[in-house]
């Protein structure tokens, strides 16, 4: 927040001209440097039209705090209104997002929750839309409205805009919760303000909505305790259930203490972290503790999302990404489950982030801030990105750089690959990233390996598993370009050997000509058909996985050779040592060769690769031909 203060003295400070230097400062004061040109013009032309409405409406003692910032998140409501309702004498709160549109249509996709507007390359959110789940948001997560959801309504005032001009976008639901205004409804909008606020001071109501707790509500974590619990069906064992136990414990000790604990639970794939997150989150909701789930990866947490918040919209909040606690106070929550902690990397900071929020702390540290206790799952063989540094020593020395106890818990036993240890220590070997080299494969009678002729015969082959009742994928390493799909036209069949050509899983979030959207390939029935690449596969796992070795990681004589000439990632045309190139194409084809559940079937462009794979393997099993 830059500013709290009445409406009428806020008017005072534009009508001298001190309000603009006034919101610099407290933005330097706050960020470090000048905010942008833009977000300066943004204030001297929204603000003004918001005040003017207020005094209009007999509402000047109404306090305003602007740019407030959402708890846990770095979005920013324009302002927030505190005041008292004219009717029940309770605070009152008006969430309001202030557009200069002049002019927005509906998408033509999806003309409910997006707009086009000229100003902006892509779709965004319709404002309506926008202000019902910051509306929604702020009842989960401030505690002065957990138990008063009814206090809290929102409004997008398009203060440029005529009806005309913004035609359309009003088809999104508005109830007299949410509402949208334009400048030719100036009149209704100040009706509206009235409605809710009472032409007296609101001081007092800012106070209690500011010093609201900062946490997920009990009724959403109520919420949360009956859609994990509808959806927990697995049984911990074994060192998963001493892990679970220690993560239960260091969250009393810590409450009993009021000292800050950091867990670490490693373990290689398959061994139960993602079962053992999703187990704590639901027994914390139980307990009526606040505890939040998140991960690096855009794929794994819309996938939880579905999961754990298919039927309630609000639990999905709960399951956030790495870079959410860019400007999150510390200790706001109980307990943080950072799954897939691999993907942790250097800072929260991409090329979408606003300069305000460029501050260069490490995205550990921001980890280890937001929680009393926050806890770490992760497989360091699962590094398959330049930039992610989520191993056992960045944590212990982050830790230990804030005075903090740092303790650490080793999965062993794994339930991926059919429970096969033998064929994890096989891939691990395979790639020369355990071990000293290759070794023939010797069934165990948990996973099976296949080596197929081509990749039309390992389709075929995955295909007749499916048509037996298993789910079935095909991934391979990336070494196609890939195509964005268009609209209405076949997905392009970037992925080309030989005769056989199919396209890369989509790249977006939206389903196209049938295919799921990325995040949802390695899930829904639809992405057979489609090739994967590690980035939607890491974290899941189906019954049998295709994985097709492309010509970036090939054998040669008695070794294997990193080819990065022929890798199409993007993420590799930076600046990567030749080291860090050859351990992070290994660990890709490990995560990709660790998927399957009951089996594995395996093809590589590269000739020499092939007869090796096939010398390997095919010793045990029959070669698989179309």
């Amino acid at each position: 927040m830059l500013i709290r203060d009445s409406a009428s003295s806020i008017a005072a400070r534009l009508l001298e001209g001190s309000l603009e230097l006034h919101l610099i400062e407290q933005f330097v004061h706050r960020h470090g440097y000048r905010p942008g040109e833009s977000e300066v013009r943004s204030w001297n032309r929204s603000l003004p039209a918001l005040t003017s409405a207020l005094l209009d409406a007999g509402l000047g003692q109404v306090e305003m705090l602007v740019e407030y910032g959402l708890p846990l998140t770095s979005k920013r409501a324009d302002v927030v209104l505190a005041g008292v309702h004219p009717r029940t004498g309770e605070p009152s709160y008006v969430v309001v997002e202030l557009k200069q549109w002049s002019e927005a249509h509906p998408d033509e996709d999806d003309d409910l929750v997006l707009c086009r507007v000229d100003a902006y390359s892509r779709p965004v959110l319709n404002p309506i839309e926008q202000v019902r789940r910051y509306c929604d948001y702020l009842v989960s997560f401030n505690g002065a409205l957990a138990n008063h959801p009814k206090r809290m309504c929102g409004v997008a005032y398009l203060h440029n805009a005529t009806d005309f001009g913004v035609a359309g976008l009003d088809a999104a639901e508005t109830d007299e919760r949410v509402r949208m205004f334009t400048a030719e409804r100036r009149g209704k909008f100040l009706a509206f303000l009235k409605s809710r606020l009472a032409p007296e001071s609101g001081a007092e109501a800012a106070d209690v909505f500011l010093a609201g707790k900062v946490q997920p509500s009990k009724q959403l974590m109520a919420v949360a305790a009956d859609e994990v619990r509808d959806r927990e069906q697995f049984v911990l064992l074994d060192e998963q259930q001493v892990a679970y136990e220690l993560v239960l414990r260091a969250v009393r000790d810590a409450h009993r203490s009021h000292h800050k604990q950091v867990l670490v639970v490693t373990g290689g794939p398959g061994t139960g972290k993602s079962v053992i997150a999703l187990s704590v989150l639901g027994e914390m909701y139980r307990r009526g503790v606040s505890a939040l789930h998140a991960t690096g990866s855009q794929s794994f947490t819309k996938t939880m999302r579905k999961v754990a918040g298919a039927r309630k919209r609000e639990v999905q909040d709960l399951f956030k990404y790495f870079n959410s606690f860019m400007t999150a106070e510390p200790n706001t929550i109980d307990v943080l489950l950072c799954d897939e902690a691999h993907r942790i990397r250097e800072t929260s900071a991409n090329r979408y982030t606003r300069a305000e929020h460029r501050t260069g702390k490490p995205q550990v540290r921001e980890l280890i801030d937001v929680a009393r206790v926050p806890v770490f799952l992760l497989d360091q063989h699962q590094v398959v990105r330049p930039g992610e540094m989520g191993t056992v020593a960045e944590i212990e020395a982050a830790a230990a750089a804030m005075g903090l106890t740092c303790r650490v818990v080793s999965l062993d036993s794994q339930y991926r690959c059919g429970g096969s240890d033998a064929y994890l220590r096989w891939v691990v070997r395979l790639l020369g990233i355990e071990g000293d080299g290759p070794e023939e494969w010797e069934p165990d009678g948990r996973m099976e390996l296949e080596v197929a002729d081509s990749p039309a015969a390992m389709e075929e082959f995955l295909q007749a598993k499916r048509a037996q009742g298993y789910g079935a994928r095909m991934s391979a390493g990336y070494c196609w370009k890939w195509s964005d799909a268009k609209p209405g036209q076949e997905l392009p069949a970037d992925v080309v050997i030989g005769d056989w050509q199919r396209p890369w899983n989509l790249k977006g979030d939206r389903s196209v000509m049938g295919a799921p959207p990325s995040a949802l390939w390695a899930t829904d029935p639809a992405g057979f058909g489609q090739v994967g690449c590690v980035y939607t596969a890491q974290g899941f796992e189906y019954d049998w996985s295709g994985v097709i070795f492309g010509p970036d990681l090939v054998w040669r004589t008695d070794q294997w050779k990193v080819n990065l000439s022929a890798s199409k990632d993007p993420v590799f045309k930076r600046t990567v040592s030749e080291d860090d190139v050859k351990r992070l194409v290994r660990n890709t084809y490990k995560v990709l060769l660790t998927r399957g559940m009951v089996g594995t079937i395996l093809y590589s462009t590269d000739a020499e690769t092939q007869e090796k794979l096939r010398e390997l393997v095919t010793r045990s099993a029959s070669p698989v031909t179309a």
